[in-house]
C-alpha cells in the first residue's frame, strides 16, 4: 500500500446508463481520467427545488489526478443533462502502488 496525495476519486450521478456511458467516454477520450466505473440501479433520495425527490440513477466513479479536476468538471457540466449535476472529488489517501502509477500514466 502506497500513501498518495496525487489522486482523486470523483463521484458523478447520471439519469441513465446511456448518459453515464456518454460522460465516461467524453472523460476518457479527453484523457482526463484513467478509469470510469458505472454502477447502475442506484436509487437517489434528495431535496430539489423545495421538494423531496426520488429517482433511479447511475453512479460514475472516475479516477484522476488533481491537475485534471477542473477540466473534468467542465466536460461533465457541458455534457450532463442535469441543471446541477453531482460532481464531488474525494482524495485518495492510499492504494496499490502499481494501480496508482497506472492512473498517473493514463491521465495526460
Amino acid at each position: 500500500m502506497k500513501p498518495t496525495t496525487r489522486h482523486r476519486l470523483v463521484l458523478v450521478t447520471a439519469p441513465d446508463l446511456k448518459t453515464a456511458r456518454k460522460l465516461a467516454q467524453a472523460a476518457l477520450t479527453a484523457r482526463l481520467v484513467a478509469c470510469a466505473n458505472l454502477i447502475p440501479k442506484l436509487e437517489s433520495h434528495y431535496w430539489w427545488q423545495g421538494k423531496l425527490e426520488r429517482s433511479a440513477e447511475v453512479l460514475i466513479l472516475f479516477k484522476t489526478t488533481p491537475a485534471k479536476l477542473k477540466a473534468l468538471e467542465q466536460v461533465i457540466l457541458q455534457n450532463h443533462p442535469y441543471d446541477t449535476p453531482e460532481f464531488v472529488a474525494l482524495p485518495i489517501t492510499a492504494g496499490n502502488e502499481r494501480y496508482l502509477d497506472w492512473v498517473t500514466a493514463s491521465v495526460k
